[in-house]
């Protein structure tokens, strides 16, 4: 493993991909999957979609953006990724086809990405913490499904407004608790939920009126009736 990848061990040790997996065996198995570090700058793209790739991807500093452009330059964003989560998995495979979206860096930010391959086949020896991660990846991915299906639920709400509630009250319940920060701006909660920022900005205010929330920024209060 090379030197410079140290400083990310302690970080990958709490990711739930190597969650279980000590820090002298997360070491082992970075050179054992041929992993390789990349930085990227804010604005970079990580994968474009088209794109056929052989990897698994560990975010271990900064924030990204899945999303999906058209040809006009309209952005849908899927999903935001923070430090510590994988990305790329359900393209890694042999032919899975081509990436779907792009991921980009709204942060300068650093990727580890291991080969797609040598995670699930295990080696020779079969060690017991190279099975773990296997088993690690399968329950991400049914995380990472099940957070699709949440999106799925907030976009089939019919108005601006019980979009944004379907969101907001999902964020609550997820860090429990009524007050609590969301990973987009205005701009970027507009892409999420596909409606106009102005309509919903609007639609902001309207509910911090009728008494429903308080916000700042990205900063969300929900208040019980």
């Amino acid at each position: 493993m090379k030197e410079f990848m140290r400083e990310f061990i302690p970080v990958l040790k709490n990711t739930q991909m190597f969650s279980g997996v000590n820090e002298e065996e997360i070491s082992s198995m970075l050179g054992c999957l041929n992993a390789t570090l990349k930085r990227y700058e804010k604005g970079s793209y990580i994968f474009r979609q088209g794109e056929h790739i052989s990897s698994i991807a560990v975010l271990v500093k900064g924030k990204l953006h899945v999303q999906q452009d058209d040809y006009w330059g309209n952005s849908n964003i899927m999903s935001a990724i923070e430090a510590g989560e994988i990305f790329g998995e359900a393209f890694a495979a042999p032919d899975s086809g081509a990436m779907l979206n792009n991921i980009i860096a709204v942060e300068n930010s650093t990727v580890i990405f291991a080969d797609a391959k040598r995670i699930i086949t295990t080696c020779s020896s079969a060690c017991r913490f190279h099975s773990m991660v296997v088993q690690n990846l399968f329950f991400a991915i049914s995380d990472k499904n099940r957070c699709l299906v949440r999106k799925l639920g907030h976009m089939s709400k019919r108005s601006t407004r019980e979009k944004l509630m379907s969101y907001l009250s999902e964020e609550a319940k997820r860090q429990s608790s009524a007050t609590f920060t969301i990973p987009f701006n205005r701009q970027q909660l507009a892409d999420f939920l596909s409606v106009d920022r102005s309509a919903m900005s609007s639609e902001l205010c309207k509910m911090r009126d009728d008494g429903l929330l308080t916000f700042n920024k990205n900063r969300f209060s929900l208040i019980s009736g």
